[in-house]
């Protein structure tokens, strides 16, 4: 066996027990928030956030992506996002309300495409567009940077505006894909595996 392959068999669970990790943090977080510690919360979160782009970097770097582990990175994504959110609401409500309308945007047609996805394919979707993985990271930078240093009106703006167009592109992929599918680059290049008749 190969020294890569025996690194690769090595990590084969990693990325799918941050997710799981990530998981986990939701309910403490909830807790957290609840019972208005915000300190605790701001260093269970951000270590939540950050596992996001460890574990996806893992899984393509050694090439460790599976259904179950788009799945269920998608789940964490969303319920820690959820999570966020709620904690937000508590710790920093003028955030929410001076950015209503943003905000109530980002969150909604968020909900709506995992509403479409369920109705669809009786799962969430996990398409981990460039854009979406782009928006996701951005958001969670911004709630990083919210609870430690606190509001920045631009990157907020910008990552909302990052994550509607994600979503609206994701809707333009629920429409294409009749059947539930993973790590989907985009909607180019899924119109580009249309005309070629071959992968994206």
């Amino acid at each position: 066996m190969s020294a890569s392959s025996t690194t690769r068999e090595r990590l084969r669970h990693v990325p799918n027990a941050i997710s799981a990790a990530r998981i986990a943090a939701v309910p403490v977080l909830l807790a957290l928030a609840v019972t208005g510690r915000e300190f605790a919360f701001t260093w269970v979160l951000v270590p939540a956030l950050l596992t996001d782009i460890a574990d996806g970097w893992l899984a393509r770097t050694f090439d460790l992506q599976s259904t179950l582990g788009a799945l269920l990175d998608s789940v964490a994504d969303t319920l820690l996002l959820f999570a966020a959110i709620y904690g937000i609401w508590v710790f920093h409500p003028d955030v929410m309300t001076s950015n209503a309308v943003l905000c109530g945007t980002v969150i909604g047609l968020w909900v709506l495409e995992n509403v479409v996805a369920l109705l669809c394919y009786g799962r969430l979707s996990s398409f981990h567009t460039y854009v979406s993985k782009t928006a996701g990271y951005l958001l969670g930078i911004y709630i990083g940077v919210l609870f430690v240093f606190g509001h920045y009106p631009w990157l907020l703006k910008t990552a909302a505006g990052l994550s509607i167009a994600g979503s609206l592109e994701e809707f333009a992929l629920l429409a294409l894909l009749k059947e539930w599918r993973a790590d989907v680059r985009g909607l180019w290049w899924m119109l580009e595996e249309r005309r070629n008749g071959r992968p994206a």
